[in-house]
């Protein structure tokens, strides 16, 4: 109901007087709204990431955007994947902006901070979204490079500006700091973020920016509020849906739009990637389904939805993988592998696993980004760790694809890992665009 009517977020600037909320209800109703707050995570990297593959009459029966992206080709008309973000960031500003405006009862304090952390949390969130997709990852060398602009008011008139990569990242870092404090322990719905998940995409960010002992601190401080992982031997592996939407493991729950050239009809799982599952990995038949032709379709989305819309929130297995990874990065082999080992083991046969014990950490750290890979596949986080994999040569890998017998390839740090903005943002912001 109140969020914001706009063709494209910078292009045809939504109106905040079109209907100003006046009333905390009123405010709260913009974050129920599902449809418009949880349901338009980008998907283009997803797209990019190397999950999967297609052959060659998928790939020519999909739509020409997605067929690009899927070769890493060049395509400006992205309107969607980056006006979506915007919107939701709008409408974060617009609860921000509309509180201290209220006359409120100091009754209705309580619920009129949790309205502002959660704004602030999608804020934080989305613009982290647009950052994977159409900024460098953070390092000190990427710093000064050009970042996204950061939406900070509902003031739509004011000219867009790109800040650097470290102010970016710095900004989305700050208001999911900011949130913190304000975010219940539990919130009314999984849909709505809570503590936990602020931790949680806390340690994301630093991740991301390779801020390995915060991005440990804060996946422990997350741990501690919230610690339930799913025992999939209590998981159908016959089920076509086998995980329900907000189920145990999922802290903060949102998902993509549709992007059908990932339809389980059309993607098909990466052959060496399925191949690493043991046969005691009950991820290998709760994942995924066996096609007629003996390749291999993901199903296991935590969405409770068996279409190509993807789970992009956060679940507690993420938050784990982050501690463990981290640990690891820091020396600390043991504590590490307890993480590693307390997550696998709820994915093995009951009785079949056999835990990790580190004793080389450049071996550790290959083994908890391969379990990463596998345990994360198709959440929109592929790509992220991509781009921040390629920093380390030891870690860089060229991806390839393969299409009417040519062969595609992208290599470590390419420009392309920065996807084009929108050809009509650019035209009407006058924004540089990315090489």
């Amino acid at each position: 109901m109140f969020n914001i009517a706009c063709k494209k977020y910078l292009e045809e600037k939504p109106n905040k007087r079109i209907s100003t909320p006046d009333k905390i209800t009123d405010l709260q109703g913009i974050l129920d709204n599902y449809s418009a707050m949880n349901a338009q995570y980008p998907a283009l990297g997803e797209i990019c990431a190397d999950n999967y593959y297609l052959n060659d009459a998928s790939w020519a029966s999909s739509p020409d955007k997605q067929r690009s992206f899927y070769l890493w080709q060049k395509y400006d008309e992205v309107s969607s994947e980056w006006s979506f973000p915007y919107k939701i960031i709008f409408n974060a500003n617009l609860i921000i902006e509309t509180l201290p405006t209220l006359n409120l009862d100091e009754k209705l304090q309580g619920d009129a901070d949790i309205l502002h952390g959660q704004a602030l949390f999608l804020r934080s969130y989305y613009h982290l979204a647009v950052a994977q997709l159409f900024a460098p990852v953070y390092s000190v060398n990427t710093a000064k490079a050009l970042g996204i602009p950061l939406k900070l008011v509902t003031n739509v008139e004011a000219k867009s500006v790109r800040a650097n990569v470290g102010d970016t990242y710095q900004q989305i870092l700050n208001d999911a700091i900011k949130a913190l404090p304000l975010l219940p322990i539990v919130a009314k719905a999984k849909y709505l973020p809570s503590k936990p998940a602020g931790y949680a995409l806390i340690s994301r960010i630093n991740l991301l920016m390779g801020n390995y002992d915060q991005s440990a601190l804060y996946a422990d401080s997350c741990l501690q509020l919230y610690n339930s992982v799913l025992d999939y031997n209590k998981i159908s592996a016959t089920s076509a849906i086998p995980f329900s939407q907000f189920n145990d493991e999922v802290l903060y729950d949102c998902r993509s739009a549709v992007p059908s050239i990932l339809a389980q009809t059309k993607a098909k799982v990466d052959a060496s990637l399925y191949a690493s599952y043991s046969n005691d990995d009950l991820r290998k038949v709760i994942f995924f389904k066996k096609n007629a032709d003996n390749t291999y379709a993901f199903k296991g989305n935590y969405t409770g939805l068996s279409t190509a819309v993807l789970f992009s929130g956060i679940a507690l297995d993420e938050v784990l993988l982050n501690r463990a990874e981290c640990l690891i990065r820091m020396g600390k082999l043991a504590e590490g592998a307890a993480d590693l080992n307390r997550l696998l083991a709820q994915r093995f046969k009951t009785g079949s696993y056999k835990p990790f014990i580190f004793l080389d950490q450049a071996q550790a750290l290959t083994t908890v980004l391969l379990e990463r890979r596998k345990e994360l596949l198709f959440r929109n986080l592929r790509w992220g760790d991509l781009k921040r994999l390629n920093l380390d040569s030891e870690r860089a890998i060229t991806l390839k694809r393969t299409i009417n017998g040519n062969i595609y390839t992208l290599s470590p740090n390419d420009k392309r890992y920065v996807l084009p903005i929108d050809k009509t943002v650019i035209m009407l912001s006058g924004m540089e665009q990315n090489p």
